[in-house]
């Protein structure tokens, strides 16, 4: 999802990691676009006890950190235009919130895993860091990883603890991991990071050396976890998630300063442009996937060849959509939504 810009006012890269973050949202989503009404899921094994490892380490819970990472950066881009425009930014911003909370709701009817609802609960967290420096930004952002990790560590070490376990479990869920992605995408655009990636080589190497052997450690510790301590394994995976999305981004950041590269992935682009209306009609195209092929359970290894399919399927439609059109459906709802048809910023 993103800000309402021009062709030449986007960052391309922004969009490429987009794509790719929505790929990588589908291999968790596409199992649960199939709700099983009765009975147990199935006991995996062979290769779909590999795969599904497979996605536990490099996918699960860091792609939707991705996402959330660049509906940061879109609320500094979106409130910053907003403002230069003599806009009201932050009042715009909650307006836009609202309007995604309205379409989320709508969307849990179709497919009860949708975030939209949440990122838009959670974003109005974000108004009051608008006008925060850059420093006081980074001390929050510190404070409250720090605070998460404690409290992840707390429900690995020190279960049963009464009150405390209850505390642990508040600070160290998922909403926190959302909030943390959104402020580090906050701050990174608002310290302009993005537009100058080369100049900061130095520090994102520095991201790299802290964050790549975390991610090692903690792969191996979700490697050789019992898929049957179900509870133990999603705190290990959050333990993983900022460490292991860092790594990742800078890494992206980094790849996508090569032409070469961003001209190869602008395909996948178009599908990140269209965010917002790619995500949703996810679920719908997967849905009628699972259906032609009579799946009751989607196993790990149908999660790949489904997830591969609807993801091409989205690619084809992004680019002949844009030979045609400026903005998805969707977006141009949404943007109809937060400004209103007098108010819409003109192209």
């Amino acid at each position: 999802m993103n800000s309402f810009v021009t062709q030449k006012e986007r960052i391309v890269s922004l969009d490429i990691i987009r794509g790719l973050a929505l790929f990588g949202i589908l291999f968790i989503n596409v199992a649960a676009f199939k709700v099983l009404v009765e009975g147990e899921l199935p006991e995996y094994s062979g290769i779909n006890v590999t795969i599904e490892t497979l996605i536990d380490i490099f996918i699960e819970k860091k792609f939707f950190s991705i996402f959330s990472f660049l509906f940061g950066v879109g609320f500094y881009i979106f409130a910053s235009r907003a403002e230069a425009r003599g806009d009201k930014p932050r009042w715009r911003f909650a307006r836009r919130l609202l309007a995604l909370l309205l379409i989320g709701i709508v969307h849990i009817i179709v497919f009860w895993g949708s975030i939209l609802s949440i990122y838009a609960i959670i974003g109005f967290l974000l108004i009051p860091f608008y006008n925060a420096k850059i420093s006081t930004i980074s001390k929050w952002l510190f404070a409250i990883i720090t605070v998460h990790v404690l409290s992840i560590l707390g429900q690995l070490f020190m279960p049963n603890q009464g009150t405390f376990s209850t505390v642990f479990g508040i600070l160290g869920n998922d909403a926190v991991t959302i909030f943390i992605m959104f402020l580090t995408g906050f701050l990174v655009a608002k310290a302009d990071w993005i537009n100058h990636i080369s100049e900061y080589s130095k520090q994102l190497k520095w991201i790299q050396f802290v964050t790549f052997p975390i991610f090692v450690g903690i792969s191996l510790w979700i490697g050789f976890t019992p898929k049957g301590d179900y509870q133990n394994l999603q705190l290990i995976l959050g333990l993983g998630v900022i460490p292991t999305t860092y790594f990742y981004l800078t890494f992206l950041f980094v790849m996508l300063e090569n032409k070469s590269i961003v001209k190869f992935l602008n395909p996948i682009g178009r599908v990140g442009q269209m965010a917002f209306t790619n995500y949703l009609a996810q679920s719908f195209i997967g849905l009628a996937i699972i259906s032609l092929m009579g799946l009751e359970v989607v196993s790990p290894s149908y999660v790949v060849i489904i997830a591969i399919l609807i993801f091409a399927i989205q690619i084809i439609f992004s680019v002949i959509w844009f030979k045609f059109f400026k903005m998805g459906p969707f977006e141009k709802l949404w943007r109809y939504m937060t400004y209103g048809r007098k108010a819409v910023p003109k192209k």
